[in-house]
């Protein structure tokens, strides 16, 4: 491989993960003009646009989108045959982490996350990817660094590790009437709830346990994560929610929030970090695992 070769996959990377050419250039340290010279040569090379414009920004093809997990791939893979035996020192790592998690897990833990990243390792940047479709196939090719939140299917060759268990609670404003009262599960369900599904759903767990005792909510407003529900409850004196409790301690403590038990049985969330086993021996992947089982476990 020519080093011209390898400069273009470097500036492949950097378009394919950034989806504009200013932001490329940031990446490479490169001026823009130089960074749409090398564009203008992938896409030469490649025999596609890569980029195409939509509107005011640039959006992946089909043929960039196939490309971007190997090209990922082959940059780590790179990286790491030039970095030196057992370097594990944090402040030594320049690196961006991906990581795949709810909006419970973010609210909850990534501030902590980022206080001990600064001071551990201030050239390592985190980005928060949110839940989608949760293929292995973004583990596979190095998208994803680490996939946090319920086990579900990781894929039978993937790595996995207990985090924690999580139990949801029930969430209400300050001047609520249930916040100065004992609740029951009839009076948790006379009142509207609000309900956080990225899916749109209406119903879960809660209301199969309140078919149970035989009584049923009201649902007034479905929010696409738990963070909307918070604030949804912080702003009405009729609404109640229902979010994982490491989440619900920030809402008490950053918007005055109350919260309780519920009334009803669900079952804990077990919460595990998932990654692919190429990155298990990896100095500065095994930092992050311990970073973020550190961070969970307090």
């Amino acid at each position: 491989m020519k080093p011209t070769d390898l400069k273009l996959l470097l500036a492949l990377d950097a378009l394919l993960a950034e989806g504009s050419v200013a932001g490329a250039a940031r990446r490479l340290k490169l001026s823009e003009p130089a960074t749409s010279r090398a564009l203008s040569q992938l896409r030469t090379a490649l025999g596609d646009e890569l980029l195409v414009r939509a509107g005011r920004r640039l959006v992946p093809t089909p043929r960039a989108l196939a490309l971007r997990g190997r090209v990922r791939a082959l940059v780590e893979q790179a990286e790491e045959l030039f970095r030196p035996d057992g370097d594990a020192s944090p402040s030594a790592l320049e690196r961006a982490f991906s990581v795949r998690a709810n909006d419970a897990f973010a609210g909850a833990y990534a501030p902590r996350l980022v206080a001990r990243v600064l001071a551990e390792a201030p050239g390592v940047t985190l980005r928060f990817v949110p839940e989608g479709d949760e293929d292995i196939e973004s583990l596979r090719s190095g998208a994803v660094d680490l996939d946090v939140g319920a086990l579900g299917r990781p894929g039978p060759e993937m790595k996995s590790q207990r985090l924690f268990a999580d139990e949801f609670v029930g969430v209400v404003g300050p001047r609520h009437p249930l916040a100065a009262s004992a609740v029951t599960a009839e009076r948790f369900a006379e009142f509207p709830h609000v309900s956080a599904s990225r899916r749109g759903l209406r119903a879960g767990p809660i209301d199969d346990a309140l078919r149970a005792k035989k009584l049923a909510r009201t649902v007034a407003v479905v929010v696409p994560s738990f963070s909307a529900a918070l604030f949804a409850v912080a702003g009405s004196d009729q609404l109640v929610g229902a979010v994982p409790a490491a989440l619900a301690n920030e809402g008490v403590r950053l918007l005055g929030l109350s919260t309780f038990k519920l009334p009803v049985r669900t079952k804990p969330l077990e919460v595990y970090q998932v990654w692919h086993p190429r990155f298990d021996a990896d100095p500065g992947h095994r930092w992050l695992r311990g970073l973020i089982r550190s961070v969970a476990a307090k």
